[in-house]
């Protein structure tokens, strides 16, 4: 039979005019359109990702008889070509941040092809997955503040300590202005450097102030790890030590602040916000010190955690909230976030929190991350999304 190939051509055109071979052409590029991850030190081609949010890594272990990607609570085994170079893909990942390490032969390592950042309670491996909404928290052509590396003794816990202090863009100019100041704390395996290396929220408020979206204001982020002096870090007895960081951020790290940097130091000039572990501790703080505070953010975290059980109001943290109407008229901000993807318990716990603030007719305002689970993509998406409810007055 003779073939009509002018037919054949045209017949194939009008099926993608009508978006039949659409499909095939993006598994085609998809699987070709690797690319090194932004979170790679300078130069390594691995780890890649692609159209699909796979990823692809690739570790030179040539002695090794088991390589395996670690992400994601999954492990992708790798496979070792003639040079001793293992590679391997993984499924689709979310958008965002992921922590990652490699296993090699039972070991858990690093992977030398990627930044370090702290997280899991150690310097390790991180990728970044893009987001269709990375935007807002893109490196832009604006004016960018100033994050500056604060050292200070603590009396508290007798050591020596630090946090990290974003400066708006206009403070170094604007000698004669003060500005208001949110405390911002990390969650638990993290320290006082994920806000800035993981989170960036140092770019996320640059952008909203350049598009007028929110107001200038310092961020203070301190390490919430903080304990009595000769204190071990080890659970004895199913007990672990006794955290003084309230005392620390009260006593210490605000009077601090107050003095080394030009805040407005008065209570409706002063939130306070934190994510997981972080969102915990800020929310008791802020509960035993109204007068301090006028605004708190909850990301992917409550003070009940990880109890999802109902709450009474009249005991709930002694009472903090049981009077409704007294703490809609001392918070001017109460904010709530969660990702769609969020494991047990935070589900549960942040909904029993939310379900005694009702009760009590609490005021509050809630957001949901689409997709993300408990990961830095949910905790930047909250973070823009609280940072324009400050400080507006």
């Amino acid at each position: 039979m003779k073939v009509n190939h002018n037919a054949v051509l045209l017949f194939a055109a009008a099926l993608c005019l009508n978006g039949i071979c659409h499909a095939q052409t993006n598994t085609e590029s998809s699987a070709s359109n690797f690319k090194p991850a932004s979170t790679n030190q300078q130069g390594k081609m691995y780890p890649q990702v692609n159209s699909d949010r796979k990823v692809k890594a690739g570790v030179m272990a040539p002695q090794a008889s088991k390589v395996q990607l670690d992400l994601g609570g999954k492990r992708y085994d790798l496979v070792k070509d003639d040079k001793g170079m293992w590679t391997g893909e993984s499924e689709p990942q979310d958008e965002g941040f992921h922590y990652y390490q490699i296993q090699i032969d039972g070991a858990a390592v690093p992977d030398s092809n990627s930044k370090y950042f702290y997280g899991a309670g150690r310097w390790g491996s991180g990728i970044e997955i893009p987001a269709h909404d990375q935007d807002f928290y893109g490196l832009k052509n604006v004016p960018h503040g100033l994050v500056s590396e604060n050292i200070y003794f603590s009396k508290l816990t007798q050591a020596w300590r630090r946090c990290f202090v974003y400066t708006p863009p206009s403070y170094t100019a604007n000698a004669g202005t003060r500005y208001p100041v949110l405390y911002l704390q990390h969650g638990s395996g993290e320290d006082e450097t994920g806000w800035i290396a993981q989170g960036h929220a140092n770019l996320i408020l640059d952008n909203l102030i350049s598009d007028k979206k929110a107001a200038e204001m310092i961020i203070v982020m301190d390490n919430g790890y903080a304990f009595k002096p000769n204190a071990s870090t080890a659970i004895v007895n199913n007990q672990p030590p006794a955290p003084v960081f309230e005392e620390v951020m009260i006593q210490e790290i605000i009077p601090m602040i107050d003095a080394k940097f030009r805040t407005r130091a008065n209570r409706d000039n002063r939130a306070i916000a934190g994510l997981s572990m972080g969102a915990n501790q800020t929310m008791r703080i802020i509960m035993n010190h109204l007068d301090t505070f006028s605004a708190i953010g909850g990301f992917s975290g409550t003070p009940n955690y990880p109890n999802g059980d109902k709450l009474d109001p009249a005991v709930f943290l002694d009472g903090k909230f049981k009077n409704g109407a007294d703490v809609n008229r001392k918070l001017k901000v109460l904010w709530l976030s969660l990702g769609t993807k969020e494991p047990k318990p935070f589900p549960a716990s942040v909904g029993a929190f939310k379900q005694m603030l009702d009760k009590q007719k609490i005021k509050y305002v809630y957001a949901e991350s689409a997709e993300t689970g408990h990961e830095w993509q949910s905790w930047r998406r909250a973070l823009h999304g609280y940072l324009p409810l400050l400080f507006k007055n």
